[in-house]
């Protein structure tokens, strides 16, 4: 880690943060493979997304062993690899596009394939294509903490952590204490893409991180796949992540700008 990167107080200017300053409550928050159902799709979809009224949107960095993922997105990572997609192919799709997209973007994923690219050559990249955040579910907190924090604060790239209805209050409150935009409050401990609904297990969790009083804004995920599930969320939280469901869209409609439409609008009602 180069010296100048230690001790940033502060994040730059970033649009999630933004987002999350001047609105919250009804947010909605969309999942898409890149390079998914066809390679150059990713723009499409992301301009696609912004036209219908998607409030900010996940790419999904696409992997070759996505075990927290259900079918329906490991599927979509196979055929995006499939595709040829790669980190550096994502990044030269995304080179132009703050030309033409202003949402909030992230990219989630796991963190092997940025620890080969180089976490500090990932972050800088981010930053010049206009990346404002990314997910890496599997990147533990103490090992972010201890090494990784000053170079995702030197270039203004919020890391999103996850938490679950298995989170102590004590790991919450660290969580929320190096947060900034929001966290990302996993509904259940499933994979994506779980349909059992909503249960009274689930809803004391919402009861009891509301009750936390968090600094951070949350988003839920996981179950959530249509207007019901996305206002359900909202009584909780400021909004929802949607993924499966999205997916299964692009699987049967391809990156269709109308079917895209249709989907966000109804989901946000």
């Amino acid at each position: 880690m180069e010296s100048q990167l230690i001790d940033i107080p502060t994040v730059q200017a970033n649009r999630i943060a933004d987002l999350f300053a001047q609105t919250n409550t009804g947010l909605l928050n969309v999942y898409f493979t890149a390079g998914f159902p066809n390679l150059a799709d990713t723009t499409t979809v992301l301009e696609s997304l912004q036209n219908a009224g998607a409030d900010l949107v996940e790419i999904g960095m696409p992997y070759s062993d996505p075990v927290a993922d259900g079918e329906t997105i490991q599927e979509s990572n196979m055929r995006a690899l499939e595709n040829g997609m790669s980190l550096n192919v994502l990044f030269e799709q995304l080179a132009n596009i703050r030309n033409r997209v202003a949402l909030p973007i992230l990219l989630m994923g796991y963190v092997n394939p940025v620890l080969q690219y180089g976490v500090e050559r990932f972050c800088q990249k981010c930053r010049e294509v206009g990346v404002d955040g990314v997910i890496l579910p599997d990147l533990p907190l103490d090992l972010y903490l201890d090494e990784y924090e000053p170079i995702f604060r030197y270039y203004g790239i919020l890391n999103i952590f996850l938490i679950t209805p298995q989170t102590t209050d004590d790991r919450i409150r660290l969580i929320d204490e190096h947060s900034e935009g929001f966290i990302y409050m996993v509904s259940s401990a499933s994979i994506t893409g779980s349909t059992s609904g909503v249960s009274e297990e689930m809803l004391a969790y919402f009861d009891r991180i509301n009750a936390m009083h968090l600094r951070n804004a949350r988003l839920i995920g996981f179950g959530i796949k249509d207007n019901e599930t996305f206002q359900m969320a909202n009584k909780y939280a400021s909004g929802a992540i949607i993924g499966s469901a999205f997916i299964r869209l692009l699987q049967e409609n391809g990156a269709d700008d109308t079917k895209i439409n249709e989907f966000v609008k109804a989901v946000k009602g």
